[in-house]
């Protein structure tokens, strides 16, 4: 195992270490280039690796690092600042393609929809010996045109519904945000609850979808005035 120790400059964040075998620069690069690659494993990528860029990376220290838990709130620190920083720079370029629609410029609005893959060949089996595709849900912004990892579905050791996950990522950044902002969710017919998104109006959290077919509206009597 790489030798690891904390920076002890005050305006590092807590996940920043030194890590000679693997920088975390590298990490990045990496996992940028496994999502680009064509290839039909962790090993063979390693082996590609090596091959076109001439980097040899053992094995061991590769897939463990896959596995930090501090490397995980990395990238996700990294995310979430690449997004803003790209955001900024779209905006600052007149990049907008809602501006036909001025009414809209109050609100946030993102496509979004579940995405799953095959298991990594490494995926834990459960307790009944199965495996489930691995996924998350994705939202791209309509603005923008920008797209990014919403939350995690399942890592493939269990199965789940989107949905569900959905809900508790949009309860849990209602209790984070303190913004005005409206934000507005495109999304297929499963997110479909009249219920739970009635409760969201007092976050400013709003859905568009297809309606369903035992959802459309039938006449029952006039009201009278």
């Amino acid at each position: 195992m790489p030798k690891t120790s904390f920076r002890k400059n005050s305006d590092s964040p807590m996940w920043a270490r030194s890590c000679p075998e693997l920088k975390d620069i590298d990490f990045i690069r990496l996992g940028l280039l496994r999502c680009i690659s064509v290839v039909d494993s962790g090993s063979h990528f390693l082996q590609t690796n090596e091959q076109i860029y001439g980097q040899l990376l053992p094995h061991s220290t590769y897939f463990k690092s896959l596995k930090s838990h501090r490397r995980t709130s990395m990238l996700e620190a990294f995310e979430q600042q690449s997004y803003h920083l790209h955001s900024e720079t779209l905006l600052s370029q007149g990049i907008d393609y809602l501006k036909a629609f001025p009414e809209l410029d109050e609100y946030t609005i993102e496509a979004a929809d579940g995405h799953f893959i095959d298991h990594d060949c490494h995926t834990e089996k459960n307790s009944n010996g199965k495996v489930y595709a691995a996924g998350g849900i994705y939202a791209l912004n309509l603005r923008s045109g920008l797209l990014r990892f919403l939350c995690l579905v399942t890592n493939g050791t269990q199965r789940h519904q989107e949905i569900p996950v959905l809900r508790d990522h949009i309860e849990k950044q209602n209790k984070g945000n303190n913004s005005s902002q409206k934000h507005l969710y495109v999304y297929d017919k499963t997110v479909t609850d009249f219920v739970w998104w009635d409760r969201q109006k007092r976050h400013a959290n709003y859905m568009i979808s297809m309606l369903k077919e035992n959802s459309i509206a039938t006449l029952v009597e006039s009201i009278p005035r």
